[in-house]
């Protein structure tokens, strides 16, 4: 039996017929603009290397006459075109560049190099940047020829995105070696925070270690961030000797996360300095202590502590607080008591320093910023594209610090008399 069935116009139809969504948004001032992208740089170069013979294409050199006898001049001729690709935010084109050779006042000929088309150059700067800023905004190396190729027509792959990036390596290593001298930094705020990288092969959790300094005029700015295998003694202490060997000066306050491990570097090096433990991770330590059915009102507690209006009142708060929960939960009481009165030192301040100065909120919202911006990657290739990405997003202003809240009384002097614990 035949069968009478019609084949569907659609299984008919090649595949490389049907078009996607945007392939039909023409619009004629790209096409036209893109069209006449190619002959205006070739025109920039052939009038630079005009400039360069002293002449004009298939015309001779004026001999020069008695009173330009002496002048100096460049001899040289053309030999040619060669041809190159570059990209653009106008697209792709093919460029015939003229050759030429010059010769020197020894009577030596070298190759004439185009100042306008550098010798290798494949892409515009305005491409790079545009590039980079696509991978900083958290697009992986694999989505870029995706995201950009209605733009430059399928020429950007994740191996132009891996070239770009190594640009900002120079950058980089700049920034990290760069004097601190000049720096009028009154405060720090230094925490961790950890990251998947890849060694030998192998996913693996490594620390970034990251220093904020606040300027006298109350402005926060990256001072250092550093991969390190963990955050111990030795791994804070080497951020902090290098920042000292760079010439910076000793610091009027500190704000910390309450890791042990800097708490010791700290003491090695600046001893005596007022140092303000955060109360967010604080906080943490308290509700990981406490049974979950516990856990909103300890918080509770624990807020109107630290938001009260005045000293006295802290003590207070504290006192009622460790009061109720050895009784209530003997753990709770404890691990706050842990802390001392490295938890108030904020106190020591004036008032409207108080929100700036209990936290490291200021680092904690640039990891939080960071880690979407590396969702995308889940693992990034090394321990150094870590800390150099992290850089980049400021320094690239794709995030911005403002400044700490109080900063016109920076210049007051601390308040001498601590908060008595054991009153």
């Amino acid at each position: 039996m035949t069968s009478s069935t019609t084949p569907s116009a659609v299984a008919d139809t090649p595949a490389e017929s049907l078009s996607n969504l945007f392939d039909n948004w023409l619009d004629p001032i790209e096409t036209a603009v893109r069209a006449r992208a190619r002959e205006f740089i070739q025109a920039l170069i052939e009038d630079e290397l005009e400039t360069a013979l002293a002449r004009p294409r298939y015309a001779r050199r004026p001999k020069a006459d008695a009173a330009q006898a002496d002048a100096p001049g460049v001899v040289g001729h053309r030999h040619g075109h060669r041809t190159r690709s570059l990209t653009g935010s106008f697209g792709q084109v093919e460029l015939e560049v003229p050759r030429a050779r010059l010769a020197g006042p020894d009577g030596k000929t070298s190759e004439w190099h185009s100042q306008v088309l550098p010798a290798y150059q494949r892409r515009t700067q305005a491409v790079d940047a545009m590039i980079a800023g696509a991978y900083l905004a958290g697009t992986n190396t694999r989505r870029v020829r995706r995201a950009l190729g209605a733009l430059f027509g399928g020429a950007i792959g994740k191996d132009v995105v891996s070239r770009v990036w190594r640009k900002v390596q120079a950058d980089w290593q700049g920034w990290n070696t760069r004097s601190l001298r000049e720096e009028p930094i009154v405060r720090l705020i230094l925490d961790g925070t950890v990251v998947r990288v890849r060694l030998d092969r192998k996913a693996t959790s490594i620390s970034l270690l990251v220093v904020i300094g606040v300027r006298c005029d109350g402005q926060k700015v990256l001072l250092a961030i550093r991969s390190m295998g963990g955050e111990s003694a030795e791994a804070w202490r080497a951020v902090l000797d290098d920042l000292i060997q760079r010439g910076l000066r000793r610091p009027q306050f500190l704000i910390v996360d309450g890791a042990p491990g800097l708490e010791k570097a700290i003491a090695a090096v600046w001893d005596g300095v007022p140092v303000q433990r955060c109360t967010v991770h604080k906080l943490r330590n308290l509700l990981a202590h406490a049974p979950e059915r516990l856990r909103d009102e300890v918080a509770a507690d624990y807020n109107v502590i630290m938001y009260a209006a005045s000293r006295d009142e802290i003590l207070q708060r504290r006192k009622a607080f460790l009061r109720k929960w050895r009784l209530k939960h003997w753990a709770v009481a404890n691990s706050l008591e842990e802390a001392g009165d490295r938890l108030f030192t904020f106190t020591a301040l004036p008032p409207m320093q108080w929100r700036s100065a209990r936290t490291t909120n200021a680092i904690e919202r640039l990891h939080e910023e960071f880690k979407r911006r590396i969702k995308t990657q889940t693992v990034l290739p090394s321990a150094e594209t870590a800390a150099m990405l992290f850089w980049s997003l400021l320094a690239s202003g794709q995030i911005t610090m403002r400044k700490v809240d109080g900063w016109q009384t920076l210049a007051l002097n601390l308040i001498d008399q601590p908060i008595d614990l054991a009153a």
